[in-house]
């Protein structure tokens, strides 16, 4: 369903944020491209007495849990600039007529004549004294939040923090004595569950809807740091940082996107879960942000191609593709091509297993890192960084002579000042990938730079020739390249 794509720890990359109608829940296209060890100490408890729990029988009793929490359920209006939100909130390409309706608008106008946008999306009270928890993208660019609440108040917001890596958001109301929900605990959910939403989708205030859980620890494109609760609960634009509630009415994420051709629901929707979101709600209360750890690799999933190449049995683990020059995993000494599989208490299967294991790391803590290095076993102790929000350049790429090769592409040695800009040590420009040939098949492109071949540099042309003449027979041969600006390896079969 979704592309899977190499994640850069520590590039800091952004949730999907492309919203519907004004109400501002993210919408997965199917077209799309779309996406941090030991666990943070324990954050001050944000749960409640727990509810009775439901009665028994073939179907939920669910009466009981909507009527209990629904007035802890709120609606969040925001008003923001019309420039801010780029046609309106709503997603490129969606057909006019359904962005009358989504909008409300008569037909002909493009935004309100005040020059203003305005969205509504859903939240909870996590304590009697104000404190409302919502998704990021809902107070995005807001000039004023307004907070609805069960009795019909209408109350100002003040934004305590937004964190847009995990997409949650914390605001406070002046109010005392309000109802409030019980944070559970995600960790103990299973597929098949029951589980319920209470929110205001379409601006339908406390409207319920239930469902199964339908699979767990679900990586999106640029989801780095949630691995999100999937569900068949129907949820719709305006649902967006409502409460996911278990059958004992405890809240067990937080709603945030959508997989959807249309906009709308089509039995595919995303939560945060609720144990994510108790982390980052404890740093945004008391410092207005969240610090997360750092370890400086990119990574990419391991397909059986690449495990063959690198001598692996099972395609587990996350691939190191690139590791930047000062980091915490270059100074504990890893390498590209080394392949993790653990990171302090917790196993890495894929790719999407590390960053939030790392990202949850106090800074400063020292960590076991396993690895599998040439086929072999290896642990390392990494002391994690802090996350920060800078971004390196990419750089142009230049041209130089072609030379032929064997495997259906052309490539050119790169002069020092090239490799220097490129920020390498080595590596080959490709500037000519024939139809139909190896290289074309394993994804290689013009502009692409070609860093190893079975993790043996190559700085020439000829090194190249002589690397792929070296591999053996019947095996996917392990080239490193670098596409812009990420790095990362593809499996090539040798003619």
């Amino acid at each position: 369903m979704f592309t899977r794509k190499q994640r850069v720890l520590g590039a800091g990359l952004l949730m999907s944020s492309a919203l519907v109608l004004g109400s501002m829940l993210p919408v997965l296209a199917e077209t799309a491209t779309t996406f941090p060890l030991q666990q943070a100490p324990a954050a001050a408890p944000l749960i409640a007495a727990p509810a009775a729990a439901p009665t028994a029988g073939a179907l939920p009793e669910l009466t009981t849990l909507i009527k209990q929490n629904s007035p802890a359920v709120v609606n969040i209006s925001v008003e923001a600039s019309a420039s801010s939100k780029r046609n309106g909130g709503l997603p490129e390409g969606m057909p006019p007529e359904l962005e009358r309706f989504f909008r409300g608008l008569p037909e002909g106008d493009d935004e309100p004549e005040s020059g203003r946008a305005r969205a509504s999306g859903s939240g909870f009270i996590i304590s009697a004294d104000g404190y409302v928890v919502t998704n990021a993208h809902v107070v995005e660019d807001a000039k004023s939040i307004t907070v609805g609440l069960n009795d019909r108040r209408d109350l100002p917001a003040e934004v305590i923090g937004v964190d847009t890596l995990s997409d949650i958001a914390v605001l406070k109301v002046k109010a005392e004595n309000l109802p409030t929900v019980q944070l559970g605990d995600s960790n103990g959910l299973e597929v098949g569950q029951w589980v319920v939403a209470i929110g205001a989708p379409f601006g339908l205030d406390l409207t319920a809807t239930q469902g199964i859980v339908s699979a767990l620890s679900r990586s999106l494109p640029d989801g780095t740091y949630v691995p999100f609760i999937q569900t068949d609960v129907a949820v719709n634009p305006g649902n967006s940082g409502g409460p996911l509630f278990d059958l004992s009415g405890r809240v067990v994420g937080v709603n945030s996107q959508i997989y959807s051709r249309s906009g709308g629901y089509m039995g595919i929707s995303f939560a945060i879960p609720v144990n994510v979101a108790k982390t980052v709600i404890e740093q945004l209360k008391s410092k207005g942000k969240v610090d997360r750890g750092w370890l400086g690799v990119a990574i990419q999933d391991m397909s059986q191609d690449l495990a063959s190449s690198f001598n692996l049995n099972q395609p587990d683990g996350a691939l190191v593709s690139n590791v930047q020059p000062g980091s915490p995993a270059a100074e504990a000494g890893v390498l590209a091509g080394d392949v993790i599989v653990g990171f302090g208490d917790g196993k890495v299967r894929s790719s999407s297993d590390l960053p939030l294991l790392v990202g949850n790391t106090p800074v400063g803590a020292q960590v076991p890192l396993k690895l599998l290095r040439a086929g072999a076993e290896k642990t390392l102790t990494v002391t994690i960084a802090k996350l920060g929000d800078d971004k390196e350049a990419a750089s142009p790429v230049a041209k130089a002579q072609s030379e032929s090769g064997m495997l259906g592409l052309g490539v050119a040695t790169l002069s020092s000042d090239e490799l220097k800009s490129r920020k390498l040590d080595n590596g080959v420009v490709v500037e000519q990938v024939l139809a139909d040939g190896p290289a074309e098949q394993a994804g290689l492109t013009v502009g692409d730079v070609i860093v190893s071949v079975n993790n043996q540099p190559v700085k020439s042309a000829a090194d190249l020739k002589t690397a792929v003449q070296a591999a053996p027979s019947g095996k996917p041969i392990a080239m490193l390249i670098m596409q812009g600006e990420q790095s990362r390896f593809i499996a090539v079969n040798k003619p």
